[in-house]
């Protein structure tokens, strides 16, 4: 294939021929390509699978991460243990492509791989990696750990996918009318543009739209100026010229969201409410472009299980829930393997599986021991209970939560804590699983997709009502939600107090009764579920939407 003319090699649909390009930090595409973290690269994964199935003219770009994010180990007391593990995948095509870009003021070559179509169903995906002989060891270097701890390593990647990117289009002759930012990550791609466009930041907000994922400006990020600037983020434009752009209130400091809004023709929040939350966010700064909504989804293709939506529309209860217990059966054996414990697929199975961050609260339902351990010793509505997920690897508070639960299990034989969460897992969890517990301090949560992978699963969704909950949740008809309180006014002691005893009430007394005395009543909340799931919250209706209200949009 002659990469330097490169043409995607499908039929583009006549309704998605707006040339594209999305850029993104992390793709969770398949289990064998572990180049993402979490629910970002979760999103990223099923958008590319979605544009594949709508033919839509659209490549994304992407980076190589030679040792992934990390893989989950344990120690010998089984407390988390990060390790790094060098990742060779054979079924990427080597373009050919070298190049140089500048990172700070100095050359660095860049190599291109190429992820065919047809490998995994997805649209065509440019991988860029810094790991060439040409290179010193601190360049290549950049491409080795996704989100790297370091400071200006972590700028290096921004500038690796976003200058690097955008020259690669160039190199390969593919014109692309709209670069996504998906986040601000990417950012460096708007600077090389404004330079090639000869400064004309009208032409450039032409071409670029941004999404921001995070609903509180203090998580957006920031880094000195002038740091950024000798990082050659900027493409050699001044910064004196950057700050005119950006024009934040602290003259040291480059937000990047903040520019990224200045920059793009408009920018999209990822759940109704988190659109909102952005609006309010950023409106009091000057010349930011307008903020929608499209609320994030997944792929049903990938997903759902088939089997479970054919006995659902058969109305065959009892195939149905034969099925659901087989499934809860097949994710009972990673838990013997991995914990030593048994389950029964008789039993009423809880799953908390998400990125440990502090926001989420893992260990929430642990915040009243005397409470959590009723629940869990309940002879009359007994229950099993499991916990995955990855913290940030320099989290140290998250990774102290995710061993204190871990510590916790050894004294339950009904409670689990699984390692390596990654689509592999993530799928079995939701097949296996009654309820899927989701429950971030509102309103931090932007979006949050795991539940709707869940629900796809036959898998009961109990939320707190942040990111796409408000959008779907039906309590007691298609899933369980806290009903929100007045949090503006509330400490966060005060908070989680509320959530937490509501969280049980709901649980003790609608949930657990439910699954057990009225079964019928508890597979057509299931049911429901899957229905109402399955096209709004699948990523299709997604990747439509994107062309519809924001790669189409005209100023």
């Amino acid at each position: 294939m002659d990469f330097k003319n490169y043409t995607i090699p499908y039929s583009i649909n006549p309704e998605y021929r707006t040339r594209t390009a999305y850029f993104s930090m992390e793709f969770a595409i398949d289990q064998a390509l572990k180049i993402y973290s979490g629910g970002l690269g979760f999103l990223a994964g099923s958008h590319m699978r979605s544009a594949y199935n709508l033919k839509q003219d659209l490549v994304g770009i992407g980076i190589l991460w030679k040792f992934g994010y990390y893989d989950q180990a344990r120690n010998h007391d089984q407390t988390l243990q990060p390790t790094w593990i060098r990742k060779i995948y054979s079924y990427l095509q080597d373009t050919g492509i070298r190049f140089q870009i500048e990172i700070h003021a100095a050359p660095v070559w860049v190599k291109v791989y190429y992820l065919d179509p047809e490998t995994f169903g997805t649209a065509p995906v440019f991988l860029l990696s810094t790991d060439v002989p040409e290179n010193d060891h601190l360049s290549k270097t950049i491409c080795h750990k996704l989100y790297d701890a370091n400071e200006a390593t972590k700028l290096a990647q921004y500038i690796l996918l976003g200058k690097g990117g955008a020259k690669l289009l160039d190199l390969m002759n593919l014109e692309r009318d709209i670069y996504h930012l998906n986040e601000a990550h990417a950012l460096p791609a708007a600077f090389y543009l404004l330079k090639k466009y000869g400064g004309d930041l009208q032409k450039l907000k032409e071409k670029l739209v941004f999404t921001t994922h995070t609903p509180e400006e203090a998580g957006n990020e920031k880094h000195r100026l002038d740091l950024c600037h000798e990082m050659s983020y900027f493409s050699g434009l001044e910064p004196e010229e950057i700050k005119r752009i950006e024009n934040g209130p602290e003259p040291a400091l480059f937000n990047h969201s903040l520019c990224a809004l200045k920059m793009a023709k408009i920018a999209n929040g990822v759940s109704q409410l988190h659109g909102h939350v952005s609006r309010a966010m950023w409106e009091k700064y000057d010349g930011i472009c307008s903020i929608t909504s499209i609320t994030n989804a997944q792929e049903f293709k990938y997903w759902s299980d088939t089997p479970l939506y054919e006995a659902r529309d058969h109305e065959d209860s009892l195939t149905f829930d034969a099925r659901k217990k087989s499934l809860k059966a097949k994710l009972f054996e990673t838990v013997a393997d991995q914990a030593g414990d048994l389950f029964s697929p008789d039993v009423f199975t809880i799953v908390w599986a998400r990125r440990f961050a502090g926001y989420k609260r893992a260990d929430l339902l642990l915040h009243d021991k005397e409470r959590f351990e009723r629940l869990l010793n309940n002879p009359k509505y007994p229950v099993q209970i499991i916990w995955a997920g990855k913290p940030y690897p320099m989290d140290y508070s998250a990774i102290a939560t995710f061993n204190s639960l871990v510590e916790e299990s050894k004294y339950f034989k009904n409670m689990a804590v699984l390692t390596g969460y990654e689509l592999a897992l993530s799928k079995l969890l939701k097949q296996g699983s009654d309820l899927w517990l989701n429950n971030p301090r509102v309103p931090r949560e932007a979006s949050g997709t795991s539940g709707m992978t869940a629900a796809m699963n036959g898998s009961v969704n109990l939320s707190t009502d942040d990111g796409w909950i408000p959008e779907f949740a039906r309590h007691g008809e298609n899933s369980f939600v806290v009903p929100k309180a007045d949090y503006a006014n509330m400490s966060v002691y005060e908070q989680d107090n509320y959530d937490l005893n509501t969280l049980y009430e709901i649980l003790e007394n609608e949930i657990l009764p439910m699954y057990y005395d009225r079964p019928a009543e508890w597979r057509s909340v299931q049911q429901n579920a899957m229905t109402d799931v399955q096209t709004q919250f699948n990523s299709d209706r997604m990747a439509d939407e994107y062309y519809t209200k924001i790669y189409n949009y005209e100023v």
